[in-house]
């Protein structure tokens, strides 16, 4: 992906992740690469290797590229996201207060993460939610790709200016 980068292919980089893959982004170019966290283990077996499928070994070429590579840097994990502060955030934002008191109720101690879904869904905001969740890792992608004087566009921006340079 040349640069500058499209903050929402960026998103969609950090969502797809999860605890078993990692992404990163090339500084210079803005490419996007990820592949499973554990394939890094790969590169030192060589006979594991040789038994791999076509697209297991296009990603173990992958991440000898990101590992040869100094301008590959690693994404926002699942670590700098904050899934949890995201729902709260968002429950706090609903100005129908009981379906705002609904879901802070449901996001308190175990299976919050499950309890908040069914809630979302019960109370017919699913799509706010989304909107909503989209937006927050937007911000927390801009943020990156600004500490990391990487450009990109807001696909939703009209002027089509890269974020990084409108200021």
């Amino acid at each position: 992906m040349p640069l500058p980068v499209q903050l929402q292919a960026v998103v969609d980089e950090m969502e797809f992740g999860g605890d078993d893959w990692t992404a990163y982004i090339n500084r210079k170019t803005g490419e996007l690469i990820s592949f499973p966290s554990d394939l890094e283990r790969q590169l030192e077996d060589d006979e594991g290797a040789a038994a791999l499928q076509d697209w297991e070994a296009e990603q173990l070429q992958d991440c000898k590229r990101v590992a040869d590579d100094k301008d590959f840097i690693t994404l926002p994990s699942k670590f700098d996201i904050h899934e949890y502060s995201i729902m709260e955030r968002f429950c706090l934002s609903l100005d129908d207060e009981p379906a705002h008191d609904r879901l802070l109720d449901a996001i308190r101690g175990r299976g919050a993460f499950r309890r908040f879904k069914d809630e979302v869904h019960g109370l017919g905001i699913r799509d706010d939610w989304f909107r909503f969740r989209n937006d927050a890792l937007k911000r927390i992608a801009a943020d990156f790709l600004e500490a990391e004087s990487i450009p990109y566009v807001d696909d939703g921006q009209r002027d089509g200016v890269p974020k990084s340079e409108a200021g």
